[in-house]
């Protein structure tokens, strides 16, 4: 048995390989000339043990580890690597446990390798040597300054701030594309301003090379650059054999320019990635790279698959092969399992949003009682704010929960404004909230607020101590809007005609104070469609107050006071995780698709494989919920209407086939006890306040 042969057969023992994983450890063995490879790894099917044990056989055939770079899309995924190659070659060369085995020294993300190179090349390319290197806050910071150089935040129109240049910025750099057309179709509102901000831009990277610095999207940009000089592209290439790259349907522009620069003849490159799995165009992530990735060499790349799934049953995985039949274009893959048994997806038929939260609560709870932890299973939607009903009713059955995704709904600073202003108005002498709401008002600061509070205080009329207050001469116009609005408010209009008001009013304050003002409206919409289920304003915000979050933001950690929690996440951060029991909510159109989505093929495409990366997620038990109808503001005078929604357009024929369809059944309603007759009226003031005489 030749040695070559021998590596394998020892990886696939070691690293317990089938057969598809086999021969994509094998690939190219025994020839200086193989052509490159792309690996299509399917969800679930064992990616990173494969990419782990090819690199394991090509030390193991000669390689020089010092001569293979290994680039990935964090600095976990590439240790996990490094760790198991180790551990591998260890015993494969009979390594005493004192001594460890040889190390990967370029195994690492695309940014830190592009640092480490341009810190050795920065006197070849006119880059200083003492280079520094930004965080995203300090790249925010001086950005920020720059804009105020320009003056660009003085005038009267509303310009974008610090972090939405930052984020223009960096759209323009890692997708290629022109700032004119990233403004056309990313920042449509900041179009009007596109000499402006190419003006910024300039002053933005002059000030950077001023001060010898480089941000995030300078790494790659600089390494791009000069992998395009034909004689820095050679020296660089020559200094490794071997090139391989997880996770490649995540790559952008500039990252697979410097892939086909670093080995133009394919020879000695892997790229490892699943184009069903292809979910960050947001973040200029480029599907092309990999639908393409075999045209670009001579000879083509070959191509193999990993389809054995190690995760979920059959028809969990039959439903998943049946979404993707309906990708315009991609690698034909069918997952399959050696795993016996298995019930097939739920498409869950509810009322509306309130009973898809009951139902969910009450299967976890059900799966708890059979066994399973709240932490092996998890509820994933498309966006944060359409676990908001779920969270309140997961808070009032005590059920405790993990966000991952976005803050926790209740705690994020628009829909505390929002509900601020209606417990003022409620309450007039709530000195906390008005503090707060006339902070919103644009020309009121903390010392005039505190004014405000001081009279309301010092008022036996708190009605009249409002239109009396006298604000900043600039603010006039916007402080007398809030006192018209709190006055409708106070007089207590149709629930929820107030809440919609009041959401009205604080929309058109978003783009003044948040960059992610869309979302954010959303965010409200959502609340006066919660708020509709309940009668009054003073049940919903009373509800609401009894059981606020514990928690306040993602991945809360040691804030947690339960050993087990249920998992909350958005469909983009579920991504590389899996549970035993995984709950899709709104599985409607507008949802999974987002109507942003919807008349773009290509984000129609990524909104479909989103679904996909969702359904994958669960190994024993899937279900997707379709609620009937969706409580819409806005729409009538006294309050909002409920609309019908149509199903999610990605449930055709052929996944409707694979799915047990089910209609959920309303919990019974309690009827209230009869209460007795009380007194006309019981002065306990002066009881409660002598308790702390």
């Amino acid at each position: 048995m030749c040695p070559a042969i021998d590596s394998v057969e020892r990886c696939a023992e070691w690293f317990h390989l089938d057969a598809e994983q086999r021969a994509a450890v094998a690939h190219g063995r025994g020839g200086q000339a193989a052509p490159a490879l792309l690996l299509i790894a399917g969800a679930g099917c064992g990616k990173t043990t494969t990419l782990a044990a090819r690199v394991a056989r090509l030390v193991l055939d000669g390689a020089d580890p010092q001569r293979i770079l290994l680039l990935s899309f964090s600095r976990r995924a590439a240790q996990d690597l490094q760790r198991r190659v180790g551990a591998a070659l260890h015993q494969a060369l009979g390594l005493p446990a004192s001594r460890a085995a040889p190390e990967l020294p370029w195994a690492g993300t695309f940014h830190a390798v592009g640092a480490r190179l341009l810190r050795e090349l920065a006197g070849h390319i006119g880059l200083p040597v003492d280079f520094s290197v930004l965080d995203h806050g300090d790249a925010e910071d001086l950005m920020g300054l720059q804009r105020q150089a320009l003056g660009l935040g003085d005038r009267q129109q509303r310009f974008a701030r610090a972090s939405t240049c930052l984020a223009i910025h960096s759209r323009c750099i890692n997708s290629g594309a022109a700032l004119g057309d990233v403004l056309r179709t990313q920042f449509p509102w900041c179009a009007v301003h596109e000499a402006e901000l190419r003006l910024l831009f300039q002053s933005y990277t002059a000030e950077k090379l001023r001060q010898h610095l480089l941000d995030f999207d300078d790494l790659l940009l600089w390494w791009s650059q000069l992998m395009q000089e034909p004689l820095l592209a050679a020296r660089v290439g020559a200094r490794f054999d071997h090139l391989l790259v997880d996770e490649y349907q995540d790559t952008n522009r500039l990252q697979a320019a410097i892939v086909r620069a670093l080995r133009p003849d394919g020879s000695g490159v892997t790229v490892v990635g699943d184009d069903a799995q292809a979910i960050y165009g947001f973040r200029a992530a480029e599907v092309r790279n990999i639908l393409d990735f075999p045209s670009q060499y001579t000879p083509r790349a070959q191509v193999l698959g990993l389809t054995r799934n190690y995760r979920s049953c059959q028809p969990i995985l039959d439903a998943a092969n049946a979404l993707m039949t309906q990708f315009t274009e991609a690698y034909a893959k069918r997952l399959w399992t050696a795993r016996p048994g298995g019930h097939p997806p739920r498409l869950v038929h509810v009322a509306d949003e309130a009973e898809q939260a009951a139902w969910v609560a009450a299967q976890v709870l059900l799966q708890r009682e059979q066994g399973w932890t709240l932490r092996q299973q998890a509820v994933l939607f498309r966006t944060a704010q359409h676990s908001a009903v779920l969270e309140i009713e997961l808070a009032r059955r005590h059920i405790p929960f993990v966000k991952f995704g976005g803050l926790r709904f209740l705690d994020t600073a628009h829909v505390r404004d929002l509900l601020a202003l209606l417990r003022w108005a409620a309450n007039p002498r709530h000195r906390l909230a008005a503090f707060r709401v006339a902070m919103l008002v644009p020309g009121i600061g903390p010392a005039h607020a505190r004014r405000l509070q001081q009279a309301l205080q010092a008022s036996a009329e708190p009605q009249r101590a409002l239109r009396e207050f006298v604000p900043p001469p600039a603010s006039r116009n916007d402080w007398n809007d809030l006192v018209q609005l709190w006055l409708k408010l106070h007089a207590q209009p149709p629930w929820p005609c107030g809440i919609e008001l009041a959401s009205a009013w604080l929309e058109a304050r978003l783009p003044q104070v948040h960059d992610d003002a869309a979302a954010r409206v959303a965010d409200l919409r959502q609340l006066c469609r919660i708020a509709g289920a309940y009668g009054t304003a003073e049940r919903f915000l009373t509800e609401l107050t009894l059981e606020p979050p514990d928690l306040s933001g993602n991945h809360a950690g040691p804030a947690r006071r339960d050993d087990d929690y249920l998992i909350l996440s958005t469909m983009h951060s579920a991504k590389g995780q899996e549970w035993r029991g995984v709950y899709v909510l709104n599985m409607v159109d507008g949802c999974i698709p987002s109507d942003l989505a919807c008349d773009d093929p290509r984000q129609l495409d990524e909104e479909r494989r989103l679904l996909y990366v969702a359904m994958t997620r669960a190994r024993e038990h899937l279900d997707l919920l379709v609620p009937q109808r969706f409580h819409v503001t806005q729409q009538a005078r006294h309050g909002g209407r409920h609309v019908h929604a149509l199903p999610s357009r990605f449930v055709d024929a052929a996944l409707l086939a694979c799915l047990q369809p089910l209609s959920a059944t309303p919990p019974p309603g309690h009827d209230a006890p009869d209460m007795p007759d009380f007194p006309e009226s019981v002065d306990l003031i002066s009881r409660v306040a002598a308790r702390w005489d």
